[in-house]
């Protein structure tokens, strides 16, 4: 197995075997803004290789309050400016860029092939969608839910619903005029949801920490 610097680096402090355990599972990111592309760039330096990034959005100016993205890259397509970014991590990384926006009559399709899913949405209803059409295929999908606004991060918590499904959130907060989005409890979240991801993918198994 050969290692760029930054996987050695990696290896070193988890362990060769679970690297590998790693850098053999396939991620799917459903959305690239505040929650995707944090969750991208934590998992990335976990040291997972192979993530498929859908998204159909570009950069804006607005999403650099919490999104992993820069003011010279606004205008771009979220994906390969996520994309850029990661391989400033680990330029070495497989990814699949999908420019295409996730709707119930491509969402399966999409993510064949995905060992885990980080649901990534804004709303409420494609978040629902995503997860009842990839849960009963038996995937192991992290979601989120209620994380808007800047009430304590303590309530953000992760949520064991089923086997292969966990929710991180307050369950309660959306973003919207009295409640933006703001970096600090989507940063959380997405922290979450990759260390979530990192413990299953190691163990194989899901033994649930709420703490």
């Amino acid at each position: 197995m050969k290692l760029n610097k930054f996987e050695k680096s990696i290896a070193a402090y988890i362990g060769l075997g679970n690297l590998e355990r790693i850098q053999s599972v396939t991620v799917g990111i459903a959305g690239a803004g505040g929650l995707g592309s944090n969750c991208a760039a934590n998992l990335v330096r976990c040291g997972f290789k192979k993530l498929r990034l859908i998204d159909f959005d570009i950069v804006k100016g607005s999403n650099l309050n919490r999104q992993f993205y820069f003011s010279d890259q606004i205008g771009e397509r979220k994906i390969d400016a996520l994309a850029e970014n990661l391989r400033r991590i680990n330029p070495d990384l497989e990814l699949t860029l999908v420019f295409e926006k996730i709707i119930a009559e491509n969402l399966v399709k999409m993510f064949e092939g995905c060992d885990i899913v980080a649901e990534a949405f804004d709303t409420a209803e494609d978040k629902s969608m995503l997860v009842s059409m990839l849960a009963p295929a038996g995937k192991f999908i992290v979601s989120v839910s209620g994380i808007a606004g800047y009430a304590s991060t303590d309530l953000i918590k992760v949520h064991r619903i089923s086997e292969n499904l966990v929710i991180i959130g307050d369950l309660e907060s959306q973003a919207g005029c009295s409640l933006p989005p703001l970096s600090p409890r989507v940063a959380v979240a997405a922290a979450k949801q990759a260390n979530v991801i990192l413990k299953y993918t190691i163990e194989k198994k899901f033994k649930i920490d709420t703490k």
